[in-house]
């Protein structure tokens, strides 16, 4: 078990290959979160509008892409858009299937912090002279984004983890490596590595998420 698993020579051998794949994922990571973030934001602010040429086209946007799979879609734009004439990397196919895709779950997030500020908040800031945008900015933003923090955070731990579908379109991130290391060494004990290294990763987070919903609940009572 030890031999096959946990093989430390293989381990000190494969750790460079393992540790360019950390900083792949953490780079991409830096990358689909944040796009997914505000992908999401303006869903939701757009979802605010209650006009139905604007609503319904939102909602079927966001229905469609949170329903189609997120590796079905990666492999779409990977290999279907070479035929389009566009040449992309797995970089930029990674980042625009997770804008598409976590922007919609995030977008559904945001719309609930919103609706979950009381209406009346909006008409007293808007009495202050402020304008409707500058309401939503200041006093709606801020109190919708506490309020659903820890499906926030619940929601980044997925697309963090979802990371690792980048080896499929070869983008060099943590699982990538540790199969091509595994391939070198002919032991999947890197690949054990990388499943270390993910739990070490995302772990505090998940720490941090409990305390959340603790909190919350606490605060329901």
């Amino acid at each position: 078990m030890i031999e096959a698993f946990f093989n430390i020579e293989i381990m000190k051998a494969a750790w460079p290959i393992v540790l360019t794949g950390l900083w792949n994922t953490i780079l991409l990571s830096l990358i689909v979160v944040p796009l997914g973030l505000f992908g999401g934001l303006i869903l939701a602010l757009l979802a605010s509008i209650r006009h139905p040429l604007v609503r319904w086209p939102l909602m079927a946007w966001v229905d469609f892409f949170r329903a189609f799979p997120p590796l079905v879609l990666l492999v779409l734009l990977f290999a279907g858009l070479p035929f389009a004439g566009l040449e992309l990397g797995g970089f930029a196919c990674v980042a625009i299937a997770f804008f598409l895709n976590t922007g919609s779950y995030y977008g559904e997030i945001f719309r609930a912090g919103i609706d979950s500020v009381p209406g009346g908040q909006v008409e007293a800031a808007r009495s202050t002279g402020l304008t409707r945008m500058q309401a939503m900015r200041y006093v709606v933003l801020p109190q919708a984004v506490r309020n659903v923090m820890p499906d926030l955070l619940s929601n980044t731990l997925e697309v963090v983890k979802l990371t690792s579908l980048g080896s499929v379109v070869a983008v060099p991130e943590l699982l990538y490596e540790a199969r091509q290391a595994q391939s070198i060494t002919y032991n999947p004990t890197p690949i054990v590595m990388a499943a270390v290294i993910y739990f070490l990763l995302l772990w505090p987070l998940v720490r941090l998420l409990s305390r959340l919903e603790n909190r919350a609940l606490a605060g329901r009572r």
